[in-house]
C-alpha cells in the first residue's frame, strides 16, 4: 500500500503554471473537475520523458494517468509543510486536493509498507502537523488505509486500544477543520465479510466524527461491489455516513488468481476522479492509489510505492475511457 514519500516543493505552483497542455489537465467547470491535479507525479515525468524520446504513443497512454487527480500520501514525521504546499497550489487553481494520512504505528502490520510513527506521541504530533498544513483550505482526507480492517483481521504488534485512540484523535482533529472532508478507511469489499464487526471497529476508531468511510484503497473491487458493501456498512453504522471509493485500478475488476492484491496482471484504470457519481451515498470516486506505482516486490515489481512504467502502461492500455 506504500506510496512514495516525494516531498512537495515550494515551487509546485510555478511548475503547474509552466506545464504544457500535453502534461497538465485543462481546467473545466462543474463537479467532475473538482479535484486538483499534481503536475509533478512520476506519471507526468514519465510522459514528458517518453515525449522527449519521440515515443508519443506511450506518452499519450501515460497521459491518461498524469492528467487526472491522484492523492498525495503523507508518511513522514512532519507532513505540515508538504500539506501546506499542496493545499495552497490547489486553492490557487480553484481545486480540492486529496490527501492520505498514512503514518499510524505498526503501519501495514510489518508487511510491504511497514513503518509509521514510533509511538503514540509521535503520531499525535504527525496529525497536528498535518492539520496545521491544511488550515482553513479545502481538502479530502483519507485517514490511514488498512488500519481498521487490519486490526479486525489481526495485526501483529499493534495495540488495538491504542490504535483506536490514535485513529479517533486523527479523525477528531482533522474533522474540526472548517473545509476538510474526512473519510476513515474501511478496507475493501472482500476483506471483512461481517460489516457489523467492521462497523463496531470503525465506531471504536472515531468514525462518528468523520464524513464517512473510504473503500477499495489500493484494491481492485468494482464500483458496484464497493457501493453495495458500503451501503450495508453504512446501515450497520446506523446511517448518516457517506463513501468515497478508490477507482484508480478497478476498471477490469479484481484478479481471480493467487495474490490478487499485489500487482495483478490485466488490470485497468477505473472511473476518473469525480464527485458526479450518480449515487447519493458515494461522495466521490477518487484515485487514491497512484496508478503505476507498485504494490510491492511481487510479479517482478519494484518496492512498494515505486513508479513502474510497464504497469502504468498496462493499466492505461486496458482502460475503457
Amino acid at each position: 500500500m506504500f506510496m512514495s514519500p516525494r516531498p512537495v516543493l515550494g515551487a509546485l505552483l510555478t511548475a503547474f503554471l509552466t506545464l504544457t497542455p500535453a502534461t497538465a489537465a485543462a481546467p473545466s467547470d462543474g463537479p467532475a473537475a473538482t479535484f486538483w491535479v499534481d503536475p509533478d507525479t512520476a506519471a507526468a515525468r514519465q510522459a514528458s520523458a517518453y515525449r522527449a524520446q519521440g515515443r508519443t504513443d506511450e506518452a499519450r497512454l501515460i497521459d491518461r494517468i498524469a492528467t487526472r487527480s491522484q492523492a498525495t500520501w503523507l508518511n513522514g514525521a512532519n507532513p505540515g509543510p508538504a500539506v501546506r504546499s499542496v493545499t495552497l497550489a490547489a486553492t490557487r487553481a480553484r481545486r480540492t486536493p486529496v490527501l492520505v494520512a498514512y503514518h499510524i504505528p505498526h503501519r501495514d502490520c510489518g508487511l510491504h509498507s511497514a513503518g509509521g510513527a514510533g509511538d503514540a506521541a509521535a503520531y499525535r504530533a504527525y496529525v497536528d502537523s498535518f492539520a496545521s498544513g491544511i488550515g482553513a483550505r479545502s481538502a479530502y482526507v483519507i485517514v490511514e488505509p488498512d488500519a481498521v480492517a487490519s486490526t479486525v483481521a489481526g495485526c501483529a504488534g499493534a495495540d488495538t486500544k491504542e490504535r483506536d485512540g490514535l485513529l479517533a484523535y486523527a479523525v477528531n482533529r482533522l474533522s474540526a477543520l472548517p473545509r476538510a472532508r474526512v473519510y476513515l478507511d474501511a478496507g475493501n469489499a472482500s476483506w471483512i465479510p461481517d460489516v457489523w464487526q467492521l462497523a463496531a471497529a470503525l465506531r471504536a476508531a472515531g468514525v462518528a466524527k468523520a464524513d464517512g468511510v473510504a473503500l477499495n484503497v489500493s484494491n481492485y473491487r468494482t464500483n458496484a461491489e464497493s457501493s453495495d458493501y458500503g451501503r450495508r456498512l453504512v446501515t450497520a453504522l446506523g446511517g448518516g455516513k457517506h463513501l468515497v471509493v478508490d477507482t484508480s485500478r478497478n476498471g477490469n475488476g479484481p484478479y481471480a488468481g493467487a495474490d490478487a492484491w499485489c500487482n495483478p496482471p490485466g488490470r485497468a484504470l477505473g472511473t476518473p476522479p469525480t464527485t458526479r457519481t450518480g449515487d447519493p451515498l458515494v461522495d466521490a470516486y477518487l484515485w487514491v492509489k497512484r496508478p503505476g506505482e507498485s504494490d510491492g516486490t511481487c510479479r517482478g515489481g519494484p518496492v512498494a510505492g515505486a513508479w513502474w512504467a510497464a504497469k502504468g502502461l498496462e493499466l492505461a492500455r486496458n482502460a475503457r475511457g
